[in-house]
C-alpha cells in the first residue's frame, strides 16, 4: 500500500489511539495527524490536496457537521469518514443538505466491531466509495419518508419550542406573524403524529401540552439531543443580544 496521510478529527484520546492503531496496521508508512476540535481539524485539511480524514460528529469548537461543510466549501473531493455513537436523525438531516454532489463519505457507528470500523475506513478513504452504516440507512429511510419527513421550517419550529421559546418571540426572530408561527406549530405536531383533537378533546381535558409532548416525541426519534440543542441555544442567545440591543430590551 502507498503512503497515506490521514487526518483523525477526535477529542477523545482513547478513541483516537483505537483509530491510529487501527490505521498502523495497514502500513508503516501511514502517517497520521490529530486534530482534537473541528476548527484545527480545518486548518490541517484545507493545506492538504487530497484530504482524507476520520472525523468524530461531536467535536469542540466546530463540531463534525460545521467542520465538513466548510472543508466541502473549499474541497468538495475531501473524503471524510465520519464515526459516531450516534445515529440521530437530526445529524442525517444536516449531512444530507451539505454533502456536495457526487462527493465520497462514510458513517459509521462507533458500537461496530474493529473489522467493520476498518472496513468503512477503507472503503471510503482507499477504495473511494461511500459507506453508511445500516443503522444509519434506517434513519435516513424515515428522515426521506415524505409523510414523516420534517421540512426545514417545521424542524425550525421544533428547535424553536425545544428551546422554550414563547410565540411571539418565535415570531420576532422567525419574522413570521402569530398565525403564521401556530401555522408551523401545527405541521409540527402533524409530522410527528400528535392528533390535536386527541389531546384536546374534553376527554383528555389538559392532560397533554403538545409542545412539551412534541419535544418527547422528536427527542424519542433522534429529531434532536442535548448536544446540538446546546449549539442551537448559542445561536439564539447571539440573536438575542442583537434584537434586544435593536428594540432596547424586550
Amino acid at each position: 500500500m502507498e503512503s497515506l496521510k490521514i487526518l483523525i478529527a477526535e477529542d477523545n484520546p482513547k478513541d483516537f489511539e483505537f483509530l491510529d492503531q487501527l490505521l498502523a496496521e495497514w502500513s508503516e508508512s501511514t502517517q497520521i495527524d490529530r486534530a482534537p476540535n473541528g476548527m484545527v481539524a480545518l486548518e490541517i485539511a484545507v493545506k492538504q490536496e487530497q484530504p482524507l480524514i476520520i472525523s468524530d460528529i461531536q467535536l469542540p469548537e466546530l463540531n463534525g457537521i460545521e467542520f465538513a461543510r466548510a472543508l466541502w466549501q473549499q474541497k468538495p473531493g475531501a473524503r471524510i469518514v465520519f464515526w459516531s455513537q450516534f445515529k440521530d436523525e437530526m445529524y442525517v438531516r444536516a449531512l444530507a443538505r451539505i454533502v456536495p454532489a457526487e462527493t465520497v463519505y462514510g458513517y459509521i457507528l462507533k458500537s461496530n466491531t474493529r473489522e467493520r470500523i476498518a472496513s468503512a475506513i477503507r472503503t471510503v478513504l482507499l477504495d473511494d466509495q461511500c459507506w453508511i452504516d445500516p443503522e444509519v440507512r434506517k434513519v435516513q429511510g424515515i428522515a426521506g419518508h415524505s409523510q414523516t419527513a420534517l421540512s426545514d421550517i417545521e424542524f425550525e419550529a421544533l428547535v424553536d419550542i425545544s428551546l422554550g421559546l414563547t410565540d411571539n418571540l418565535i415570531a420576532q426572530r422567525r419574522y413570521l406573524s402569530r398565525r403564521g408561527v401556530q401555522s408551523r406549530l401545527n405541521s409540527l405536531y402533524s409530522k410527528l403524529g400528535l392528533d390535536q383533537e386527541q389531546f384536546h378533546s374534553e376527554k383528555a381535558g389538559d392532560a397533554f401540552n403538545l409542545r412539551n409532548r412534541a419535544v418527547s416525541v422528536a427527542l424519542r426519534r433522534g429529531l434532536i439531543n442535548a448536544f446540538e440543542l446546546e449549539h442551537e441555544e448559542e445561536e439564539f442567545q447571539t440573536w438575542l443580544k442583537r434584537f434586544k440591543g435593536n428594540k432596547g430590551g424586550l
